[in-house]
């Protein structure tokens, strides 16, 4: 990579990490896989900056996408992690809002993966249905159905949710 290259390539990391990362986290449900998605994706990014330079992130977050649903498929991601220690109890927030956005976390990634992925890039990323069908692969027939399918899974998860689609609260979806 020459210096112009390493220049834009830096300049494009700094401006678009903290975005990326917030959809590396919604992919992956933990802040230190989400840290280790983009830095894999970032990492395939600066292999082939020559030719994506003109839409490099479209391709970083096609790499998370490929990258995060290989993972999923990895025997290695159901491993459970042995522990000497009890983890300590999760005290939730007193807040309506605050437990229904718990709720809503636990219930997305208890969707499939490429639900979860469609509901994310549709609605958290809010990118048009044919960006997403570009990133997963597929049609836009088939992000219609994948997130049709995920909001009414989310609506039996989380009977509260409807409301919060309804009428979400200011930031909210978003923080």
């Amino acid at each position: 990579m020459n210096a112009e290259a390493r220049r834009q390539f830096t300049e494009f990391v700094a401006a678009r990490t903290p975005s990326l990362l917030r959809l590396a986290y919604v992919l992956t449900g933990d802040r230190h896989a989400a840290e280790d998605l983009l830095q894999s994706a970032l990492t395939k990014t600066a292999g082939r900056w020559g030719s994506v330079r003109d839409s490099p992130e479209a391709y970083v977050r096609k790499a998370m996408y490929h990258e995060q649903v290989g993972r999923w498929r990895s025997p290695r991601w159901r491993r459970e992690t042995v522990s000497a220690d009890m983890p300590e109890p999760v005290v939730a927030d007193r807040s309506e809002e605050v437990d229904l956005r718990l709720a809503l976390e636990r219930a997305l990634l208890a969707l499939p993966p490429r639900r979860r992925a469609a509901i994310v890039l549709r609605y958290f990323e809010d990118l048009p249905e044919a960006e997403v069908a570009r990133i997963m692969g597929c049609s836009v027939g088939t992000v219609r159905s994948q997130t049709g399918r995920a909001l009414a899974r989310l609506r039996e998860l989380v009977p509260d949710f409807a409301a919060l689609v309804e009428a979400p609260p200011a930031g909210s979806m978003r923080s």
